[in-house]
């Protein structure tokens, strides 16, 4: 049969009746992988995204059923936003279609709202429609969602790894609400691998898992329940062969190392690894050792670090050990943050890596924070004064009787664009913050500063040299 028979509307034959009851959630069939046969069946079995699921949250109350609208499910794989769509239909008695833009074009998704409309129109069935990868189809076939989703003719649930504001036409994003998922907590995948090892459904208690392989797994997983689910089944199968028919296997260190493929890092994101191998990254990239850098960050990518985090480092460092001796380090890390944050893992290491490197060969000053630290102790220590009365605002009625802004001189009325003037409190008149060292591009500022310095406070009368 062809598609276009599939989905033709017949407005004289009704479909069969349906409940409004609660479905249960379809089972999987035999042989499905172990993370679709721990996909949870309720909320109750939902592990993280309490931001979406508290009482009252967004989330619940589509899933419960008060607040149908369309959404938008952004986050990281592995993150339950496939699951999330399949309580929404399940608990309510919705009908559930699920489409992958991979594969469906606008032919199917024009069919499955005519369905949708036929199936509302004889029964008052509402039928959730799952979008899987929403980012991948084209304007065309995100335009063909927009009247059905206006009507509510289907619940849209669509699952993006990118962010909307970029991947989904601006039409569909504000008839939809956007909900970002977040990467699960090591908690959460410690939970999750438990709960698997003895629920009927996974292993039933038939393998157990060491201390060590157990932390391995959690730190493999980085966030992402499906990677995490996924290694114990490949370990779970290494060891059924040899296990002894009525005591429980075991899985070890090397069985999980073996059936990964991936070296068991010692690092623990919340002990001292993490403070010790950070530390040492930071310091490499100071100390303008390139390999060393590329080393411990390639340490913290293989044992799961959160990439925003390192990304978050790589920013402070551009600023505080390098600052205007480059000032395109800056500009270099916070692409990197947004690279990360755009493709995710693990094509952002590229992203990072390239800022390491650039950060780490790059001419180093510290003098952008001693200005900053040295003006922020004046302000703490009482030092601040009153601002000169012709830098004030005089944009207001009874400004200029008040002497506000009365004097001002515009730099931009001398050829030079520098005058004589004074801009600080009168207590800090001539001191000094900024120190450029004569590394880098902090070279020329080293001679150009104290030129300005001294036109502005009016020291010598050749304004020109400042510039």
């Amino acid at each position: 049969m062809q598609q276009d028979e599939l989905f033709t509307v017949n407005e004289d034959v009704a479909p069969p009746p349906v409940s409004d009851q609660p479905q249960a959630p379809p089972e999987p069939p035999p042989g499905s992988p172990l993370a679709v046969r721990m996909r949870p069946a309720s909320l109750d079995e939902v592990v993280g995204q309490q931001h979406l699921l508290g009482e009252g949250a967004p989330l619940r109350r589509l899933v419960e059923g008060a607040a149908p609208a369309s959404v938008l499910l952004y986050g990281p794989p592995g993150t339950g936003k496939t699951t999330l769509a399949n309580l929404v239909s399940t608990a309510t008695g919705r009908r559930f279609v699920a489409l992958s833009a991979l594969s469906a074009g606008v032919k199917e998704v024009r069919g499955v709202i005519e369905e949708a409309r036929r199936r509302r129109k004889y029964n008052a069935e509402d039928t959730v429609l799952f979008i899987d990868e929403v980012h991948r189809f084209s304007k065309t076939q995100q335009d063909a969602l927009l009247g059905a989703v206006e009507d509510r003719t289907v619940l849209l649930v669509a699952a993006t790894t990118e962010n909307p504001s970029f991947s989904i036409v601006s039409p569909l994003l504000s008839r939809s609400l956007v909900l970002q998922l977040r990467p699960l907590t090591d908690d959460d995948v410690a939970g999750l691998l438990g709960r698997a090892l003895t629920d009927e459904r996974g292993l039933a208690g038939r393998f157990e898992l060491t201390d060590e392989a157990h932390g391995h797994l959690v730190r493999l997983a980085s966030g992402d329940a499906r990677r995490a689910l996924t290694a114990l089944e490949a370990a779970a199968d290494a060891v059924s062969v040899s296990a002894a028919p009525d005591e429980p296997a075991v899985i070890g260190l090397e069985t999980v190392e073996a059936t990964v493929d991936k070296a068991a890092v010692r690092y623990d994101r919340d002990g001292d690894q993490h403070y010790d191998v950070i530390s040492a990254f930071i310091k490499s990239i100071r100390g303008s050792d390139v390999d060393a850098a590329v080393h411990y960050l390639a340490r913290m990518i293989e044992a799961g670090e959160d990439p925003r985090f390192i990304a978050r480092r790589l920013v402070v460092h551009a600023s505080e050990d390098i600052g205007m001796a480059d000032p395109t380090a800056l500009q270099s890390a916070v692409a990197a943050a947004h690279a990360v944050q755009f493709i995710g893992m693990p094509e952002g290491r590229l992203a990072l890596a390239q800022a390491t490197v650039h950060l780490a060969t790059a001419p180093k000053s510290n003098a952008v924070i001693a200005a900053i630290d040295g003006a922020l102790a004046d302000v703490r220590a009482g030092g601040a004064g009153t601002v000169p009365p012709h830098l004030r605002d005089g944009h207001y009625t009874g400004a200029a009787a008040l002497g506000h802004a009365q004097g001002y001189r515009y730099p931009h009325d001398v050829p030079e664009g520098v005058l004589a003037q004074q801009y600080p409190p009168d207590e800090l008149v001539g001191r000094d913050y900024y120190a450029p060292t004569q590394r880098g591009a902090e070279r020329t500022l080293a001679e150009r500063v104290p030129r300005l310095r001294r036109t502005i406070r009016g020291e010598r009368g050749d304004p020109g040299e400042g510039r």
